[in-house]
């Protein structure tokens, strides 16, 4: 029977995880509202122009938010992760607040890019906070049910395409209000949110050059640095460009379109987020390699999924295929830092995933500003989704590849 030392331990590591969900919910929702309600905002701001220039602002936040991720996840390793969570929602909600109010093209543009700067801050110095309580046998689920925040928050952007369209709010009340709640929301948790106790086995935190190259010096971190990256190409053209997709291709109003393309995808990726983190931490008991056969398993259903995305010619058949992409998607999303955990030592999780964000994220903008130039040319979606398709075909072979450090998973279990 645990004692109560352990028990107290228990129920701090799934606070954290309590406390963390509504910061990713606001995390994922400011980007959100973003894609839904392109056509409203589009309107209001008329030298955007053309699709290229939406996926350059779609991209200026990810290339930003790349670029600075590893600093975020270097900082969150050797400071205080609690003060890294609170100041980082503190600022990106008072800028979503300022992106309520932009003029211009390139207002929005900065707007965006001071965005990428302190969200940059969050996911790494999360994700490794979580890690960091949950050692073993709860890992996965632990990051999975952080992870159910990010798709509740896309959810609810989904839904804003309806608050762009109101004629009482607009898409600057949606930013406005949303800035608000995560200004008034990172007080509380900067009191309640906890550091772990340090281990004594804790090893030393080295400098930046010492950091980088422990990192890309190991061929584990580099395979999963690649396999992190090709699936998130399509991921986020999934989630930023599908509801304009489908509003071209079936006829659908912008509020209609913004819901369709992310209430499917997200209620599926909830699902497997609860399903993939149970299977992997239940495979961990037979085999190190268990939480790469479950994300592997994920993986191998974006082929057909991102096939069928491509060559859907009803609205249900799309609709059916993004299901499909969701599951796999939940498989891959809460397995990606257990992996990681199992490759490199605590010092440099957040670290190590900062720079899993700046090539994913650095990518993924250029994903979403070459699908909107390949758009404007009128390029064909077949085409386009094929190719990520095989994208995803040599990423199921990629982390099959990975042979994990870790051979135990004792730790902290509830």
């Amino acid at each position: 029977m645990p004692d109560n030392s352990s028990q107290s331990l228990v129920s701090t590591a799934w606070l954290v995880v309590l406390l963390l969900v509504p910061v990713a919910l606001l995390n994922y929702l400011d980007r959100q509202m973003l894609a839904a309600m392109k056509s409203s905002m589009m309107h209001d701001i008329p030298d955007i122009a053309t699709k290229a220039n939406w996926g350059f602002v779609l991209g200026s936040f990810k290339w930003v938010y790349a670029a600075l991720s590893p600093v975020g996840g270097y900082l969150a390793d050797r400071v205080s992760r609690r003060h890294v969570i609170a100041a980082s929602l503190f600022v990106w909600s008072a800028v979503t607040w300022a992106t309520g109010h932009v003029e211009s093209f390139q207002q929005l543009v900065v707007a965006r890019a001071v965005m990428g700067i302190s969200e940059a801050f969050y996911i790494p110095a999360a994700l490794a906070l979580i890690t960091d309580f949950h050692l073993g046998e709860t890992r996965s689920r632990a990051v999975g049910f952080h992870q159910m925040g990010i798709y509740a928050g896309m959810i609810i952007g989904g839904f804003s395409g309806y608050v762009a369209d109101s004629p009482s709010f607009g898409w600057r009340f949606a930013f406005s209000a949303c800035g608000v709640v995560g200004v008034i929301y990172a007080l509380p948790l900067f009191v309640l949110l906890s550091n772990p106790p340090r281990s004594a086995e804790s090893g030393s935190q080295p400098a930046p050059w010492p950091a980088i190259r422990e990192l890309f010096g190991n061929i584990g971190f580099v395979l999963l640095v690649l396999y992190f990256t090709l699936p998130a190409m399509a991921g986020w053209v999934v989630k930023d460009w599908m509801p304009d997709i489908l509003k071209e291709q079936f006829g659908l109003g912008q509020g209609k379109a913004g819901m369709t393309a992310v209430l499917y995808v997200q209620v599926a990726s909830l699902i497997g987020v609860g399903i993939g983190g149970w299977l992997a931490d239940g495979w961990m008991r037979r085999s190190n390699r268990g939480r790469i056969f479950v994300s592997a398993i994920g993986m191998s259903f974006f082929l057909p999924a991102l096939f069928g995305v491509g060559n859907a010619g009803t609205l249900s058949v799309a609709i059916g295929f993004l299901l499909l992409f969701g599951l796999g998607w939940g498989f891959f999303d809460c397995n990606n830092m257990p992996i990681l955990c199992q490759l490199v030592r605590p010092e440099l999780r957040a670290t190590g995933y900062g720079f899993m964000n700046l090539v994913s994220i650095s990518c993924g903008g250029f994903a979403d500003w070459g699908f909107g130039a390949l758009r404007d040319r009128d390029v064909p979606l077949n085409v386009i989704f094929g190719v990520f398709a095989g994208v995803a075909l040599l990423s199921v072979v990629i982390v099959l590849l990975i042979r994990p450090k870790e051979t135990s998973a004792s730790g902290v279990s509830a």
